[in-house]
């Protein structure tokens, strides 16, 4: 199975659900999961356990499905939007000035230890100016991430350069981790404190905050961010 599929399954939700899509995710993925397993068990020298296997082509597919959905919209407001191990994966002198500049503005200052980029699945940023407006973890569980996700942010918001980008959590929540504002499981709460939001692709409801939302809500959020910066200078 390629990511081709997941996309080919993707555009089918849309034809059914039209823009409630992002509602179907976690859907999608279970039909993809069996797709997956076909395959996998056609495969010559197949991996023993399907559900690592399984495991490791979501994981590594779910940010690619993300940003295929929100990039056109991201793009019309005159942002760029890439995967975050573009920048990871390529030596600087590799990356192109742009590309260059943008790794610049998203590095953390560990002193002595030098400087490392945070660990995120999607990046966001002005091209113009090379500025990162915002980063995004994707994952299927909270569990996965959002603590790591809560650090990055206050890491990020420690200095000058990178106080102002916004970090937030894309996920179908598989655990419900934040379908109750009160009281809060762990991963909610993290949320609400330490990140700048979280967007749910899910068709169960939740209970909505200012920081937990359905996933519809955050290119509206980030049109608002958009036109409050440029709007600023």
């Amino acid at each position: 199975m390629k990511f081709e599929d997941l996309i080919k399954l993707y555009e089918e939700k849309k034809k059914q659900y039209k823009t409630d899509a992002f509602r179907y995710i976690s859907e999608l993925l279970r039909e993809a999961k069996e797709l997956h397993k076909k395959d996998w068990q056609k495969s010559p020298t197949p991996n023993k356990d399907h559900e690592q296997s399984w495991r490791a082509f979501k994981g590594k597919n779910l940010e690619k499905l993300v940003v295929y959905i929100i990039k056109d919209e991201v793009e019309s407001l005159g942002l760029r939007i890439i995967e975050g191990n573009t920048l990871e994966r390529k030596n600087s002198n590799n990356l192109s000035e742009e590309l260059n500049r943008v790794k610049r503005n998203l590095l953390i200052d560990y002193g002595e230890f030098g400087s490392h980029l945070p660990d995120v699945d999607i990046i966001i940023y002005e091209p113009k100016s090379r500025e990162v407006i915002a980063v995004l973890s994707s994952k299927v569980t909270l569990r996965e991430r959002i603590a790591q996700t809560g650090y990055w942010k206050i890491k990020l918001s420690q200095d000058k350069i990178t106080k102002h980008i916004k970090v937030f959590f894309v996920t179908p929540d598989e655990d419900k981790t934040l379908s109750i504002r009160k009281p809060a499981k762990k991963g909610r709460a993290i949320v609400e404190v330490d990140t700048d939001g979280s967007y749910v692709m899910s068709e169960e409801e939740i209970e909505e905050s200012n920081k937990v939302k359905k996933f519809d809500k955050f290119l509206v959020d980030l049109k608002n961010l958009v036109y409050a910066k440029r709007s600023n200078k």
